[in-house]
């Protein structure tokens, strides 16, 4: 039996990445990318055409949990087959979860109706007496290192704040001649018992940022998070922090927070795209 002739084939992969060594996901000719790396491994396994397309530019430093990507390539095996080759020359920040062959129409961008960020903060309060160390090497890579007090109740009465349609041009950028609208869905504060070692000797909790909207302007969700936290520390108060977003003025908003403990964790689809896009097998 002859071979198979490959087919050129719209493919979508869910792709996990650590993003400290990446300057974003965009492509740059001189700096490493997430979309430079996905590239570069298929040209040393298949024929495609186009760009690898995602579904969110993630910003310098930014990780990802649940990048969704699409590509047009020529490829004659399975997806499993694809997948495989595919990790085999990513380098270990970046793999690829899981590979679908594309339905018609669809685009990892347009086609998404919400994107949700977290964001962690790795918090250590110095017992009395003790001086606050500056870093903590165990965790700065994925985590934003807090000894200060913190408020999280206040926290989490401002980030309601954010909660709805808003006009978010105080807090991030858009592309050029889009509106600077956008919906949030869900946006709250949660207290978890930490993943990440602690210091020796300081009480160590994790405080994780949890924003679902329909989608972001850049550097929207780092500066929300570094004013949010100015609340904590009771730098800044609700009202300031409601006179930042109705500014719609970005001189109101703090500079944005360190990207190392952002990670875009999921992008949702129309329920039946969703299941499918995320489903663990499709047997």
């Amino acid at each position: 039996m002859p071979p198979v002739a490959p087919l050129m084939r719209t493919i979508c992969a869910l792709v996990a990445y650590d993003g400290a060594d990446f300057r974003g996901f965009q492509y740059q000719a001189n700096a490493p990318s997430v979309q430079g790396v996905l590239e570069q491994a298929l040209d040393r396994i298949c024929p495609w055409r186009g760009r690898v397309s995602g579904a969110g530019r993630t910003d310098a430093g930014v990780h990802a949990n649940g990048q969704v990507i699409m590509v047009q390539v020529l490829w004659a095996h399975d997806m499993a087959a694809l997948q495989r080759a595919w990790n085999a020359h990513l380098p270990d920040s970046t793999s690829v979860r899981c590979v679908r062959e594309a339905p018609a129409g669809f685009h990892p961008r347009f086609s998404a109706i919400s994107r949700t960020y977290r964001y962690t903060v790795q918090w250590h309060c110095p017992p009395t007496g003790f001086s606050a160390p500056r870093f903590s090497p165990l965790t700065g890579r994925f985590a934003l290192f807090e000894t200060r007090s913190l408020d999280v109740a206040a926290m989490n009465q401002a980030a309601e704040l954010f909660v709805g349609v808003h006009d978010f041009a105080t807090f991030g950028y858009a592309t050029q001649g889009e509106s600077t609208e956008r919906r949030v869905m869900t946006a709250t504060w949660q207290e978890n018992i930490s993943s990440l070692p602690a210091l020796d000797g300081f009480p160590g909790r994790q405080l994780v940022f949890t924003i679902t909207a329909n989608a972001f302007l850049r550097q929207m969700v780092r500066k929300v998070v570094g004013v949010l936290l100015a609340v904590g520390r009771g730098d800044a108060t609700l009202e300031a922090a409601k006179e930042a977003l109705d500014a719609r003025d970005r001189s109101y908003a703090t500079p944005p927070i360190a990207p190392q403990g952002l990670v875009l964790e999921r992008v949702t689809y129309p329920s039946e795209l969703d299941r499918w896009i995320h489903a663990k097998s499709l047997d």
